[in-house]
């Protein structure tokens, strides 16, 4: 097939990229090396929750059709993991259980996360220590930070549209953290 050079890129190829971006994102070393996440199965699935709900809570607040792209982008993330769980070798009758969880921890982070970001910085790294570190961990006011450097950032993109975004630099934040003691 001929690809012409101004060809309009389709809804699927859009939603492609977008999920590209968070899963590109999640595995950024910085996040297991500097921010102490655990750098296992479930932290890095941990992480590609966390940005699949930043992004997703940004969709949420803006129109139908950018509503229905989240959707896509959620949709897109159950068929990935799905197929991850087959490729480790979990049996199809074990599968739905596995997704039922996955779908009771998106959900349940989004919800802390939610109420975190509305409640402040010791609340959202509470929610962090408690969801993604298991405990108390000094990588949680640094992940706090990065969040809300990243729901800043993810406000003030408007170009959804083109499957492009941009999440903040998790090396940059991280320096500032430990130098400062703030937030970027």
């Amino acid at each position: 097939m001929i690809s012409l050079p101004f060809r309009r890129q389709t809804q699927g190829s859009i939603v492609t990229r977008l999920y590209g971006t968070i899963v590109a994102q999640a595995r950024s070393p910085y996040f297991y090396a500097d921010y102490g996440v655990p750098d296992t199965v479930l932290g890095r699935l941990d992480m590609i929750l966390l940005h699949l709900v930043l992004l997703l809570r940004r969709f949420g607040q803006g129109p139908e059709a950018l509503q229905a792209m989240g959707q896509e982008v959620f949709n897109l993330f159950c068929r990935d993991i799905d197929h991850n769980f087959r490729e480790m070798g979990i049996g199809d009758l074990s599968v739905p259980e596995e997704m039922r969880r996955v779908g009771e921890a998106y959900y349940g982070r989004a919800a802390a996360y939610e109420a975190a970001l509305a409640a402040g910085d010791g609340p959202l790294a509470e929610a962090l220590m408690r969801n993604i570190f298991g405990g108390p961990a000094d990588g949680a006011p640094k992940l706090a930070a990065y969040v809300r450097e990243c729901v800043a950032s993810l406000s003030a993109q408007d170009i959804y549209s083109a499957g492009e975004i941009h999440f903040p630099d998790p090396a940059a934040i991280a320096v500032t953290q430990s130098v400062t003691g703030e937030r970027s």
